[in-house]
């Protein structure tokens, strides 16, 4: 059954770091929440790792974080630029530096409310 939840959904692109032990994967957002994201990649964890991320604001403003992949879809490397869901979603655990510059972003990010899917980084 599909969420009826209501959230924020921002679809930026914005450029980010993550890995398991340290970020040292490039990537890039494809949307962001309040709890969480879209990280597109060809380099795919599997639901339930956790992983840290250091995320690049439009300002040059980094934002460290811990988060858990929720979902992820793989695809070719060849194709990841023809598929809109390719890579994975990520719950927002906590952070190690940056909320209040997170939260901000969000709030002047000017973004129309969507309904969420269901899947993903909507809920646990």
């Amino acid at each position: 059954m599909a969420e009826k939840r209501v959230m924020r959904r921002i679809r930026r692109r914005l450029s980010l770091r993550f890995g398991v032990d340290a970020p040292v994967r490039l990537a890039f957002t494809e949307d962001v929440t309040d709890h969480g994201m879209f990280i597109k990649t060809t380099n795919l964890y599997p639901p339930g790792t956790r992983i840290v991320i250091e995320l690049t604001l439009p300002d040059e403003t980094r934002i460290k974080l811990k988060g858990m992949v929720r979902w992820s879809k793989k695809v070719p490397p060849t194709m990841i630029h023809l598929m809109r869901k390719a890579g994975f979603g990520v719950k927002i655990l906590g952070f190690e530096s940056g909320e209040a510059d997170f939260r901000n972003f969000l709030d002047g990010a000017q973004a129309p409310v969507t309904q969420a899917s269901g899947r993903g980084i909507t809920g646990v």
